[in-house]
C-alpha cells in the first residue's frame, strides 16, 4: 500500500466515494438470493470432494484440484500475507505481468521459492494480447506471447504457470485468433504452461460460450457476484462451458473489494458478513470451481479462506442475501456498456468505473493509474470535462455522475 504520509487527499476520496455506492436509485429490485438459479442446480459442475477440512474441485478437463478458496494477489504488496496463505491452506494463487509493474509476481515467486512448495501451488498469471491492428506480423505476435510467457516465468522463478490467461477480453475476436492459440498452444507443448484460459470483466456471458464453443481454452477467469443474480445470460453460459469441460474461476465475488464501512443501504452488516455471504453464494454454484478473493490483511485472509471448509450460511448471512437493498448497497458496475449510448461524448465509462473501483474500494492506485491511462484520450477523464453535468445513466444501480466527479478530483 502507499505511504501513509502520500495519502491524505486519497483516504478523504476513498471516505467520500462511499457514499456513491448507495446514490443514484431509490430502490433496488427484490430478487432471490439465497439460491443459486435453477440452471446451475441442474448443471454437472465440477467434482466436489472435502480433505481435511477443506473443499475442492477440479477445474474442468484440466485435472487440476484446488480448494474452492484461492488469493487474488492483485493488491497485496506483503510477501507475509502471502505466506501465512499458504500456511492456513490457500493452494491457488492469481496475480498478472502487470500487477505492480510486474513487483507482484515478484513477490509470489519470491515466497513460493522460499517455503519450497512450486510442486504444491498452482499459480495463475495474465498477460495482455499482442496488438495485432499495429501491423505485427504473425511470427511477430507470436514472439511476443513467448517473451511476455518467459518473462513472468522469470519474475515468478519458475519454470511453469499452472494457468496462463490472455488478460481482460471483451470479445471473440479478441482471443481466438490461429496465431495466438498457436502460440498458447506451443507454450503448452514445452511445458512452460499447464492450461491456458482468459480472463474477462465485460460481456462476460458471450465471451464464456466463446470459448466454450471454440474448444481450445481450458479455463474462464470471470467476474461474478450476489449483486449479478439476475444475470440469467452469465449463469447459463457458466453452466454450457462447465458441461463442455472449461474450469471457471470467479473473481469480483465481493462485488470489488467491499470491505470499506458500508453505505447506508447495507450498515446493519459487518464487511465480515457481507464478505463470507457474497463469497459462499458464488460457491454454491456447483459449475464454479473457485474464487479467488483479493485481500490483503490477515483478518481477511481468514474470514475468506473459512468458506473453503462448508458453504452453508450462517443466519447473519442468511439476513443479507434476503435483503432487497443489495444491489443498491454494492452498485457493482457490471461493464455490460449500456451506460455509453447515454453519453453525448462517448466516453469509455466502463474503463472509468472499473478505475473507481481500483482506487475507491481496492486503494489501489497503481491498477487505478493503468486502467485510466490504457483508455484513449478522447474517451477517458478529460472528456468529461466539458459536461457541467453529466447525463450518462445506469441501467442498474451505479450513480456514474458521482463517481466521474471523484475520479475528476483525482485525475482530470
Amino acid at each position: 500500500m502507499p505511504e501513509d504520509s502520500k495519502n491524505l487527499d486519497r483516504r478523504g476520496f476513498i471516505s467520500a466515494s462511499l457514499g456513491c455506492l448507495a446514490a443514484g436509485v431509490a430502490a433496488a429490485t427484490p430478487v432471490s438470493l439465497l439460491a443459486q438459479s435453477d440452471t446451475a442446480k441442474k448443471s454437472t459442475g465440477p467434482t466436489t470432494r472435502k480433505s481435511g477440512g477443506v473443499i475442492t474441485r477440479t477445474l474442468g478437463r484440466t485435472g487440476i484440484t484446488v480448494p474452492i478458496v484461492g488469493m487474488g494477489v492483485m493488491n497485496s504488496n506483503n510477501p507475509e500475507v502471502v505466506q501465512a496463505s499458504y500456511e492456513i491452506g490457500v493452494r491457488h494463487f492469481d496475480t498478472a505481468a502487470a500487477y505492480q509493474y510486474g513487483r507482484n509476481e515478484q513477490m509470489v515467486g519470491n515466497v513460493i521459492k522460499k517455503l519450497g512448495v512450486r510442486d504444491k501451488v498452482i499459480i495463475a498469471t495474465k498477460e495482455p494480447r499482442p496488438n495485432r491492428t499495429s501491423g505485427m506480423t504473425d511470427k511477430q505476435v507470436k514472439q511476443e506471447v513467448y517473451e511476455l510467457c518467459n518473462g513472468s516465468l522469470k519474475r515468478l522463478k519458475t519454470d511453469y504457470v499452472d494457468i496462463l490467461y490472455f488478460h481482460n477480453v471483451r470479445q471473440a475476436e479478441d482471443f481466438n485468433d490461429p496465431v495466438l492459440m498457436e502460440a498458447m498452444a506451443d507454450l503448452k507443448k514445452q511445458g512452460k504452461v499447464r492450461a491456458v484460459g482468459v480472463s474477462t470483466h465485460a460481456s462476460m456471458a458471450n465471451v464464456i460460450n466463446a470459448v466454450a464453443e471454440g474448444g481450445f481454452y481450458d479455463v474462464v477467469l470471470t467476474a461474478i457476484n450476489v449483486s449479478m443474480a439476475d444475470d440469467v445470460d452469465l449463469h447459463k453460459a457458466i453452466a454450457d462451458a462447465a458441461k463442455k469441460g472449461v474450469g471457471i474461476v470467479a473473481m469480483k465475488t465481493q462485488a470489488g473489494g467491499n470491505r470499506l464501512p458500508n453505505p447506508d443501504s447495507l450498515k446493519d452488516y459487518s464487511g465480515s458478513v457481507i464478505a463470507t455471504a457474497s463469497l459462499k453464494w458464488v460457491l454454491q454454484n456447483p459449475n464454479i470451481t473457485a474464487a479467488i478473493p483479493g485481500y490483503v490483511n490477515f483478518q481477511h485472509m481468514k474470514e475468506d479462506f473459512s468458506v473453503a471448509g462448508g458453504l452453508e450460511y450462517t443466519d447473519e448471512e442468511q439476513k443479507f442475501l434476503g435483503d432487497n437493498r443489495i444491489s443498491l448497497g454494492l452498485a457493482f458496475c457490471r461493464q455490460c456498456g449500456k451506460c455509453e449510448p447515454t453519453c453525448p461524448h462517448k466516453v469509455d465509462i466502463p474503463s472509468l468505473m472499473r478505475t473507481h473501483m481500483y482506487a475507491a474500494q481496492y486503494a489501489n492506485f497503481h491498477e487505478a493509474r493503468a486502467t485510466l491511462d490504457a483508455i484513449a484520450r478522447d474517451r477517458g477523464i478529460a472528456a468529461c470535462n466539458s459536461c457541467g453535468e453529466c447525463s450518462a445513466r445506469c441501467a442498474h444501480y451505479v450513480d456514474i455522475a458521482k463517481r466521474i466527479d471523484n475520479l475528476k478530483a483525482m485525475y482530470a
